[in-house]
């Protein structure tokens, strides 16, 4: 029974000369990774509007589950070799969502609206540089000749990261911090500092690289401090997000100065953002 809708092609429309003969059905591993996504952009947006509807605890929730399910849609894609051209764009408008807007909307309707409009720039600011962030990730990654350091190495904080650190002000008023003007400006003065992380070109670690190897001995400490950690979380939840977020920002100048004493510099130049990249991706 034919449709109205056209149909479903995972890694682009093909020519005609490609085609073959047209199957009706395609195999259903290609569809759940990108149900995945769709679930984390609404995710988001249902923080944005729980946030609207002053159930801030809720929204935030909202956020960083959106941000889980935006982490493992690509793995999960990676694991039933269900990759695609489709997918990828889609998980690239999920992540401008979920690690730009919502979070800047969340954040601005609890803590910045106390600052009126220099709030209001404040979360225009960071939801920008998430964008940025995202598109200069994009570029690099789909560069040919990957440099070494890149499975090694993000070039500036990463945008999930990102996500949660601007959050903080939200937890410090989940903890009972008035939220007045003052708090608000501050607030404000932060966003735009992790904003400013997000397009730096600051080396962050990331710990994916093949080399990266833990010693036998301390596996079943790094498990049993993870399942303490999560115990933690669920019983600590808000003091837990703060002691993360300060931890994940006081460890930033270590991974720089690892990268100083393996590269000779403080900050990434190669490969970065020319124009030729600038102007092909408008």
């Amino acid at each position: 029974m034919e449709t109205p809708f056209p149909p479903f092609e995972p890694n682009g429309p093909l020519d005609d000369s490609a085609r073959g003969p047209r199957l009706r059905e395609i195999p259903l591993r290609l569809v759940v990774p990108n149900l995945i996504t769709i679930l984390a952009i609404c995710a988001g947006l249902t923080g944005i509007r729980l946030a609207f509807e002053n159930r801030y605890e809720l929204a935030v929730g909202m956020v960083l589950l959106a941000a889980f399910l935006d982490g493992i849609d690509g793995r999960v894609a990676r694991l039933m070799k269900a990759t695609s051209k489709f997918g990828a764009q889609m998980d690239s408008l999920a992540d401008i969502v979920n690690f730009g807007v919502a979070p800047a909307l969340v954040v601005y309707v609890f803590a910045l609206d106390q600052a009126r409009s220099i709030g209001w720039i404040a979360a225009l600011i960071y939801a920008i540089a998430a964008g940025l962030r995202l598109a200069r990730f994009n570029v690099m990654a789909e560069r040919e000749n990957k440099a070494t350091w890149q499975s090694e190495y993000f070039v500036g904080v990463p945008a999930p990261a990102g996500a949660m650190l601007v959050l903080l002000p939200v937890y410090l008023g989940f903890l009972g911090i008035t939220i007045d003007k003052t708090f608000g400006f501050i607030s404000a003065a932060y966003t735009v500092l992790i904003a400013f992380l997000l397009i730096s070109r600051l080396p962050v670690w990331s710990g994916k690289s093949e080399g990266s190897k833990l010693r036998r001995d301390l596996v079943l400490p790094m498990m049993l401090g993870v399942v303490f950690y999560v115990a933690l979380l669920s019983s600590f939840t808000w003091e837990i997000m703060v002691v993360t977020a300060v931890v994940y920002l006081l460890t930033l100048p270590f991974g720089a100065r690892k990268w100083k004493r393996k590269y000779g510099t403080l900050t990434i130049e190669e490969p970065g953002v020319g124009e030729d990249d600038i102007g092909r991706h408008i």
